[in-house]
């Protein structure tokens, strides 16, 4: 950490810049200016300065930043003061606005990459990114499937790291994510579901839950209706829950999967654990499209952004809501400090 850095107790925090097609330039440039963003953490920008400026133009905004040429000397760091490294890597005028490209696939590819570089250097406590799309990025890496896939490639991690939904007071976590729907039953397996009810119990406690409470979804209607509608909550769910409380973890269910949510909502339990992905992203989106965080958990850092995706339908209007990607900064942020104090251990 650096030299200012530590004098202000401020965590490092790597972000990069999304698909400049979508409304990532316009978040960024919002997020650069929320105070309560600034004092969190000492911000490293990854990007271009033309688009970053373009971004603040639509939104209406003058950034105080400071700036270094890729490959430069930092300046000395300011206590709330963000840097950008300007990669000058993308003219915003050659970039298709609002339409999936491979510049705004490229331009993103490579500031997720050089933040993810920077952390796994230790030059950085957390990533953000502001939003990208899945497509764009596979016109330029035709393998690319999701996040963690790349960022394990990226730096060289072989553990296990899953997708998190993160609203205030609750969470959402899944078995299965971007797989077909046919497959996710054929993949559920006892150690699979209590692997993720570790995590899951891991990863909150990391962001200051003490001790988590974890319902868990069932797959089928009424969940199985005692076999009736499929065997999965006898044979693999239930077992999987049992163990989990041998393991300490205080979870409960299966519960069906079309109430389990308003319990939660209600404050029953600070996660859900979902058996696929849209079992439990629609329900987060309808509690909180516009607040919602991504965490993906598992990794040496936290890595973090906004559960929506690049919204091409309004980019450059200047009317993108910053609270998802304010509220993944922040998460970021309390992460990478718990994280930087839990290293450190007790005073002596």
């Amino acid at each position: 950490m650096s030299k200012d850095a530590s004098l202000a107790g401020l965590p490092r925090l790597a972000l990069a810049m999304g698909d400049a097609a979508g409304i990532s330039p316009e978040l960024t440039a919002k997020v650069l200016a929320d105070d309560a963003v600034r004092s969190a953490a000492e911000i490293t920008v990854i990007g271009d300065a033309r688009v970053l400026a373009e971004g603040a133009r639509i939104a209406g905004l003058a950034l105080d930043i400071d700036l270094v040429r890729d490959g430069e000397v930092p300046p000395r760091r300011t206590p709330g003061r963000p840097l950008l490294v300007d990669l000058q890597h993308c003219d915003p005028a050659d970039v298709p606005r609002g339409e999936i490209s491979e510049q705004g696939g490229r331009f993103a590819t490579r500031n997720f990459l050089r933040a993810l570089k920077m952390a796994a250097a230790g030059e950085a406590d957390a990533v953000c990114f502001s939003p990208f799309n899945k497509a764009a990025m596979r016109l330029v890496t035709p393998g690319y499937e999701d996040e963690i896939g790349f960022t394990a490639e990226a730096i060289g991690f072989h553990g296990t790291a899953k997708e998190f939904n993160v609203l205030e007071g609750l969470w959402n976590a899944r078995v299965t994510s971007h797989v077909p729907l046919k497959d996710v039953a054929a993949l559920l397996t006892q150690d699979a579901i209590l692997d993720n009810l570790r995590l899951t119990h891991e990863a909150l406690r990391a962001a200051g839950v003490a001790r988590p409470r974890i319902a868990v979804a069932a797959l089928n209607p009424h969940a199985g209706d005692n076999g009736n509608f499929g065997r999965e909550e006898i044979d693999v769910i239930g077992p999987a829950v049992d163990a989990g409380r041998r393991a300490q973890i205080a979870c409960d269910g299966p519960f069906p999967a079309d109430t389990v949510f308003v319990r939660a909502k209600r404050g029953d339990f600070d996660a859900v654990l979902t058996m696929y992905h849209d079992q439990g992203q629609i329900a987060m989106k309808l509690l909180g499209f516009e607040a919602g965080v991504t965490l993906l958990g598992g990794f040496p850092f936290p890595i973090c952004t906004a559960a929506h995706g690049t919204a091409y339908d309004i980019a450059g209007k200047g009317i993108a809501h910053p609270g998802a990607m304010r509220n993944a900064m922040l998460l970021a942020a309390r992460m990478a400090h718990r994280n930087a104090a839990a290293s450190e251990g007790p005073a002596a």
